[in-house]
C-alpha cells in the first residue's frame, strides 16, 4: 500500500520490528499481509503465495514441535505475531480507496470486499487440494495448507473489523500492537468493540483471551476441512462457507457499532455517521 496513505495499527512497535526482522514469523506476516490486502491479484500469484505460506508454516510447526493441542497454541502465537502487521486504513484512506463512499455505503463495500476475499482464499485452497488428490503423496502437506488458509482468513476478518471501527468512528487507543490485541480479541468473540466497556479495550492478552483466540482459530481451521474434498468440490464448499461466515461477522459487528453510536437499525441507511 502506498506510503502516503495513512494507516492505523499497521506496524508493530519498533522493538518488535527489529526483533522479528529476518525471522520466519516476519516472512509469514509479510505473506499474510499481501494475501489479506484488498484488490485484484492474479490467481496464479495467490496460489504461489499460499503455497509459499504453507511451506513456511510447515517448517515453523516442525521447528516448534507443534502437535495435538500444542498446535492450537502455536497457531495462536503465530497469528498474534502477524496481527500487528495487518495494515489498517484510516477513514480518509478507506473513502479514497472506495470511490468516495462514506458511512453505511462504505461499510457495505468493506463487507462485500472482505467476503469476496475470504471466498477466494477458500476457492484457491480447494483447487490446491484438488491437485493434491490427483497426486496422493502431496496430501501430507494438507494440514499446513489448512493453517495457511486459516491465518489468511483470520487476517482479512480482523482487518475488516478494524476498518469498520474506523467507518463508525469507534476509536481504539494505544499503539499498533495494542490495538491489534483489541481487534484480535473482538474477532475471537465475533463482536464489535464497546468503548464504554473497560474489558473491550483491554490491551493485555490474558489467559481467557488466549483461549478464546485459540478456539476461534481452530473453529476456522475446522471450517477449511471442506477444502480437502476431491476434485473441485472442496473449492466450491470452501469459498461458500468462507463468504457466508465473513458476511455474518460483518453484520454482527456493524450492528454492535451502530448500537454503540446510537444509530437506529431501521433507519441506518439514511443515517449520517460522524
Amino acid at each position: 500500500m502506498p506510503s502516503e496513505n495513512k494507516q492505523t495499527g499497521a506496524e508493530p512497535d519498533d522493538s518488535t520490528a527489529e526483533e522479528s526482522a529476518g525471522t520466519p514469523e516476519n516472512e509469514v506476516a509479510e505473506i499474510v499481509g499481501r494475501l489479506a490486502e484488498p484488490g485484484d491479484m492474479e490467481g496464479a500469484e495467490r496460489r504461489r503465495l499460499l503455497g509459499r505460506l504453507t511451506t513456511t508454516l510447515a517448517d515453523g510447526a516442525r521447528k516448534a514441535k507443534a502437535s495435538g493441542t500444542g498446535r492450537g497454541r502455536w497457531l495462536a502465537d503465530v497469528f498474534m505475531a502477524v496481527a500487528p502487521r495487518i495494515p489498517i486504513r484510516d477513514l480518509a484512506t478507506l473513502s479514497e480507496h472506495h470511490h468516495g463512499l462514506t458511512a453505511e455505503p462504505l461499510a457495505d463495500d468493506l463487507a462485500r470486499t472482505a467476503s469476496k476475499a475470504t471466498m477466494t482464499v477458500g476457492a484457491i485452497g480447494g483447487a490446491l487440494a484438488a491437485a493434491e488428490f490427483a497426486a496422493p503423496p502431496l496430501l501430507l502437506s494438507a494440514p499446513a495448507q489448512l493453517v495457511a488458509e486459516t491465518l489468511v482468513v483470520a487476517a482479512i476478518e480482523v482487518k475488516l473489523i478494524a476498518e469498520l471501527h474506523e467507518v463508525y468512528g469507534i476509536a481504539v487507543p494505544g499503539t499498533g500492537s495494542q490495538r491489534a490485541v483489541v481487534y484480535v480479541t473482538a474477532w475471537s468473540r465475533q463482536r464489535g468493540v464497546d468503548p464504554m466497556s473497560p474489558g473491550s479495550v483491554t490491551v493485555a492478552l490474558g489467559a481467557a483471551t488466549k483461549t478464546a483466540l485459540r478456539n476461534r482459530l481452530m473453529r476456522t481451521l475446522g471450517r477449511h476441512l471442506t477444502t480437502l474434498g476431491p476434485f473441485l468440490t472442496g473449492a466450491v464448499a470452501g469459498g461458500v462457507l468462507n463468504r457466508a461466515a465473513t458476511r455474518k461477522l460483518a453484520d454482527i459487528v456493524r450492528a454492535d457499532l451502530r448500537a454503540h453510536r446510537g444509530i437506529q437499525v431501521e433507519s441506518h441507511r439514511n443515517a449520517r455517521i460522524g
